[in-house]
């Protein structure tokens, strides 16, 4: 018995990792590259924009995951790669151009389109906090590169619109809107560690999830936020509930996907069957 025993974990010990499923790759802005990287004995560290960036290994082979931000210009960029054993290197990767439609939208709150002087202050203290968040990098490697949807319900703004509120341009919609009745259970797409929850002047109550090496998520407009921070959560457990909180038109979740402080589009984390969010 002692003998299987020991046979048997000496075959877990030596048994291959499972690899990660990788994302659906789309090297636009708002999208994901994956850049191969030179052979090391140990993990390389890479950066994009002087932002750390994930990397995982595929039969023998580093590869950067790299989120492209929504600003980005298309043509070359550049990666930093440092290993132990050489010298830093630059390695180049190709941005595609990708044009994103234009929404128009009316808000009766005229204040969460001008905001006064001290939403102003409160807004500047908050973005200073939710950057935090986003920018979060942790050592740990994601359980899964593929997610569940947090909930189902219809699309009701896709990924990367060009926005105006009230007629005024405002930055590119940096998630998935998913409008749901109020109360609805928003469940976590994947494991992960609740890096920071709050109520804030746009997003309203918000809860972001690192989920590892620079992969986090965020949900906001929460009606009701049922986890805390430094909570660990498994994929399934519940966040909150769908709300109209912050700035929103009516009962919705808008969930962001952060990868190296780039907002990118969560449905290339999808799994294959939910690609498609009921329209």
């Amino acid at each position: 018995m002692r003998r299987i025993l020991t046979t048997l974990l000496l075959c877990l010990i030596l048994a291959p990792a499972v690899a990660l499923e990788l994302p659906r790759l789309s090297a636009v802005p708002g999208g994901i590259a994956l850049v191969p990287l030179p052979a090391s004995p140990q993990r390389p560290q890479v950066q994009f924009q002087n932002k750390p960036v994930l990397v995982i290994e595929r039969e023998g082979q580093w590869l950067a995951l790299v989120g492209i931000p929504l600003g980005s210009a298309s043509g070359q960029a550049e990666l930093q790669v440092s290993t132990r054993d050489g010298p830093r290197q630059t390695l180049a990767f190709a941005i595609e151009d990708k044009a994103y439609e234009t929404q128009h939208i009316t808000l009766t709150d005229t204040r969460r389109v001008t905001p006064s002087a001290e939403d102003l202050e409160r807004i500047a203290r908050e973005r200073t906090r939710i950057q935090a968040a986003l920018r979060h990098f942790s050592d740990d490697m994601p359980d899964s590169l593929r997610m569940a949807l947090p909930l189902e319900g219809r699309e009701s703004s896709p990924f990367g619109l060009r926005r105006f509120f009230n007629e005024q341009p405002r930055n590119p919609h940096s998630g998935l809107d998913i409008a749901a009745p109020e109360g609805t259970p928003i469940q976590a797409p994947a494991g992960g560690l609740v890096i920071d929850t709050g109520e804030y002047f746009f997003n309203g109550n918000t809860v972001f999830l690192d989920h590892g090496q620079g992969l986090v998520t965020m949900y906001c407009h929460l009606h009701e936020i049922h986890v805390e921070e430094g909570q660990r959560v498994q994929a399934g457990e519940i966040l909150g509930t769908v709300g109209k909180t912050g700035r929103a038109t009516g009962p919705h979740l808008h969930w962001g996907v952060s990868l190296n402080d780039a907002r990118v589009d969560p449905k290339l984390f999808l799994r294959e069957e939910q690609v498609s969010v009921q329209e």
